[in-house]
């Protein structure tokens, strides 16, 4: 089960945002991930909880932010509701995507156990749901991922294979890369991999 901490920053200027402290693994129903978030002070900021089916689609997700909440899951596209922080106003959407995204590397590793990429496929074309901070605003959009290199590393443990994913935002033409070891996030824009206590998960394959 790897578990460790991932230090979070501003995409623009790199301000730090604050740490996620998560634990992950994969099940007999699919892979979950589970995290809380701190601020830059110390103080906590809010929570992810995602699992996923053994094709990679979220069966549930319940994200904190800022005393708003979203809980969702993939249901006819995909469903969520999202509550205020009163708690006295909650509203549901649904869109035809295939997945949520977020600040949160989990999103980014939920969308590989998605798509399943070799080093051979097409860029692969995905809608998601974005939840933006602090307030967990909904934001439909469109992505590209393709695979573009997978090698493998000597560690103490034996080989870690190593995928660098090219991510691009459709509406803005935005490229990036993504570093992925199984269910881990080495590197991605505005996030580190500051700490991990035990190995990765290897990735799923078909």
């Amino acid at each position: 089960m790897p578990r460790g901490r991932y230090s979070l920053h501003d995409l623009h200027d790199h301000t730090p945002l604050g740490e996620e402290h998560f634990h992950c693994a994969p099940g007999p129903s699919g892979w979950r991930y589970v995290s809380q978030t701190t601020s830059p002070s110390g103080d906590h900021l809010g929570s992810v909880d995602l699992a996923l089916d053994e094709l990679g689609r979220p069966i549930r997700l319940e994200l904190h932010s800022a005393s708003w909440q979203v809980r969702g899951a993939a249901l006819e596209g995909v469903t969520w509701v999202r509550t205020d922080p009163t708690g006295a106003h909650a509203t549901e959407g649904n869109v035809r995507a295939h997945a949520f995204s977020g600040t949160s590397p989990a999103f980014l590793i939920a969308l590989t156990r998605l798509l399943r990429l070799t080093p051979d496929s097409p860029e692969t074309r995905v809608r998601v749901v974005t939840f933006t901070d602090p307030v967990l605003a909904p934001r439909t959009g469109d992505q590209s991922w393709a695979l573009v290199n997978s090698e493998a590393h000597a560690t103490d443990n034996g080989p870690l294979i190593v995928d660098e994913y090219q991510v691009s935002a459709l509406d803005t033409g935005e490229r990036h890369t993504v570093h992925i070891a199984g269910d881990v996030v080495l590197a991605a824009p505005g996030i580190e991999l500051e700490h991990l206590e035990t190995p990765p998960s290897p990735r799923p394959t078909d």
